[in-house]
């Protein structure tokens, strides 16, 4: 048995040219190990178990354990075949397979004594390799060129953003100053407003005064003439005692000893010393037109009666029925058709009312508190726009700060939200700000996390970004959600996990257009 064979390489020159080697070795040998298989030396087994004479190599008997004397053929259970594959990647097969009547090596070397018809498709398959890694380097080359595109508008991007700061802060200052000027000048035009205003109120008090006083007066004559009965003009103890309400222990009996003392001690008064007199029963005294015209009480109309009276005649009718009755008539006094009796108003209330609303202001307290009011709205305003410079000095603060990789490589997707929609949820991806999930037949939205941080290994730290804090699950932890980031040949993937107390999802978001160049740039 041929223990050895020739073996062209081929070699592509820088030109294109092609040259031709022969290399002797023994068949299934690789290049990397020729060096093992001298034909005028002894063979030592590859694990160094024992050394055989060179002529038992490749002999279709298995003298090495490691199987490495018999590497052409397949004596050992346990050895390999190199497939040179000339055109193509070289490759091992289990000796097995040698001369099975399969084809495993593209070049047909491992078929060299089995009659299969084997076509050497090591040239085709090389070309088609070769076309592949092409458009892997032309892919590669556009997701470098795209990444150092995206890591250039990143640093355009930081620039601006702190040149952007730089104003901002300056034009704080000047916010500031305003907001101090224009609170000056409020408090300046509050303060005779607030003089302006006081005055008004206290003439109005004094006036409402005034018109109480004569109310007050014009009452006291009033109720002197109800209780001088025989119109002699005094009035009397005896007058004074049909009047129960001015009992002053308001006990059951009102004596005339009590009446007397209303009087001051004697027993009637003229109008002049009833002021005095009236000053102590004013709060109590009911006027004698009140009590001779009663509310009148509104009652079911007559066709209800009848029809309740003939659905429960009265000797039918349960004591438990007509007490729960009672208590329902008690509970919910406005039910049906009955009606509360009004409420009479209090003499109080009815002065209040009558005293009228606050008159309007004068012009010139007018135009105080129009001015005051004018101050007062600059500087809400200047406050307003002050806040919103302040919460945007925190924006440009954050986003300046922000880890967008190494070279900022990952700041365009900072702005970006992307979509999944599966067959239960949508899903919504915000980078570096939020991710959540709505029910896609209708229901509210659930937070599976705000950003939190890189998360992925030592050695590729930007490859995993975490979002924590979600929303709460019942009687469980908070919501979070793992976020892979890859590039498997020129598509941006996202492995979205989302973890919960009660179930754990894994999904894939894939972005073949809105996503494509910056998928390129991970490569």
């Amino acid at each position: 048995m041929m223990c050895c064979q020739y073996i062209l390489l081929l070699l592509l020159g820088v030109s294109g040219g092609v040259s031709a080697v022969e290399v002797q070795r023994p068949r299934g040998v690789p290049l990397s190990k020729r060096q093992f298989y001298e034909e005028d030396k002894p063979f030592t087994c590859l694990d160094g178990s024992r050394s055989i004479p060179f002529d038992r190599v490749n002999d279709d008997y298995c003298d090495c354990q490691d199987g490495s004397d018999e590497p052409g053929t397949a004596a050992c259970p346990n050895g390999s075949f190199h497939c040179t594959n000339a055109g193509f990647r070289p490759g091992f097969i289990p000796s097995s397979r040698i001369n099975d009547g399969i084809c495993d090596c593209c070049d047909t070397t491992d078929e060299y004594n089995s009659g299969a018809a084997c076509q050497n498709t090591c040239r085709d398959l090389g070309r088609k390799e070769r076309e592949s890694l092409q458009k892997m380097a032309e892919i590669a080359k556009e997701g470098f060129l795209l990444k150092q595109q995206l890591i250039q508008e990143a640093k355009r991007g930081l620039e601006d953003k702190k040149a952007k700061y730089a104003d901002v802060q300056l034009s704080k200052n000047d916010f500031e100053k305003r907001v101090e000027a224009l609170r000056t000048i409020k408090e300046t035009a509050e303060q005779p407003e607030k003089e302006a205003k006081e005055r008004h109120l206290k003439a109005w008090e004094e006036q409402k005064a005034v018109i109480q006083m004569e109310k007050d007066k014009a009452r006291k004559a009033e109720v002197f003439l109800e209780l001088d009965d025989d119109a002699d003009g005094f009035v009397s103890v005896a007058e004074l005692l049909s009047h129960s309400e001015l009992d002053p222990d308001s006990d059951v009996s009102f004596t005339e000893a009590e009446a007397q003392g209303l009087l001051g001690g004697v027993d009637k008064v003229d109008a002049v010393a009833f002021e005095s007199v009236w000053i102590n029963i004013k709060e109590k005294y009911i006027s004698e037109a009140n009590t001779d015209s009663p509310v009148p009480v509104e009652t079911p109309p007559a066709e209800m009666r009848d029809n309740e009276s003939e659905q429960y005649p009265e000797e039918d009718i349960p004591d438990d029925e007509e007490d729960d009755d009672e208590e329902d008539e008690d509970d919910d006094p406005d039910d049906g058709d009955y009606k509360s009796p009004p409420t009479v108003q209090t003499q109080e209330k009815k002065d209040d009312e009558d005293e009228g609303t606050m008159p309007p202001y004068d012009q010139e307290t007018q135009n105080l508190i129009d001015a005051a009011q004018k101050a007062r709205d600059a500087f809400d305003e200047a406050e307003r726009a002050l806040r919103e410079v302040d919460d945007q000095i925190k924006n440009l603060e954050k986003e300046i700060s922000f880890d967008f990789g190494p070279t900022a490589e990952f700041a365009y997707l900072y702005s970006q939200c992307y979509e999944l929609t599966s067959s239960e949820y949508i899903y919504r991806l915000c980078p570096f700000n939020r991710v959540s999930q709505k029910p896609k037949y209708g229901g509210s939205e659930t937070n599976l996390g705000t950003w939190g941080q890189w998360a992925g290994p030592e050695d590729n730290p930007y490859s995993v970004m975490k979002y924590e804090h979600g929303t709460g699950c019942w009687q469980g932890p908070n919501r979070s959600t793992t976020i892979k980031l890859t590039s498997p040949r020129a598509r941006f993937q996202c492995f979205l996990s989302t973890k919960s107390s009660r179930s754990s999802g894994f999904v894939v978001l894939e972005g073949p257009q809105s996503l494509q160049q910056h998928e390129v740039a991970m490569h």
